[in-house]
């Protein structure tokens, strides 16, 4: 086994500071993965049992430290959309030419939305992918409240006048 490369006094002075000005537990927890190696140099493994983590994840960002520096520990969280058609900024440009008839008293019918999103793309997408599109830009299906064919609007207003009124006490 190789020998471990040691962390520099500069970078636990820089683990401090970053441990005192960490804005998250996660954020705290990456920092002081990293500050357990420097500080009390303790093995992966007793630093994956420290802080509830697995070694090989705490080998891997103490790789990243060595390999990055402090930035590192900080670095970008694990969210994000890594799976997008499109950014955000293209969805809405690409919506654009539908609000303009949406606008105009027009329907939306969202199987022409999604073959030009097809097209776009560049290839097939289930009908949920649209829906979910409109849905992220504030899009909802607004229907009219349901009613009776044979209902007389002039019938249910003559009902609410004569029906009996509880009297009050």
């Amino acid at each position: 086994m190789r020998p471990r490369r040691p962390i520099s006094e500069e970078g636990r002075k820089e683990l401090v500071q970053l441990l005192k000005h960490s804005k998250s537990k996660t954020q705290f927890q990456r920092i002081q993965c990293v500050w357990l190696r420097a500080a009390l140099d303790l093995s992966a493994a007793q630093i994956a049992t420290a802080i509830g983590w697995q070694p090989g994840s705490v080998r891997q960002l103490h790789a990243r430290y060595l390999n990055e520096g402090g930035s590192a520990p900080i670095g970008p969280g694990r969210g994000g959309r890594r799976n997008a058609y499109l950014t955000i900024e293209e969805e809405d440009h690409f919506l654009s030419q539908f609000i303009q008839r949406a606008a105009d008293g027009g329907m939306l019918v969202v199987s022409e939305i999604k073959a030009a999103f097809e097209a776009k793309i560049g290839r097939k997408v289930p009908k949920s992918t649209v829906y979910r599109v409109l849905a992220r830009h504030g899009w909802r299906k607004i229907t009219p409240r349901p009613h009776h064919p044979k209902s007389d609007e002039a019938v249910q207003e003559a009902f609410k006048k004569n029906s009996r009124k509880p009297s009050s006490p």
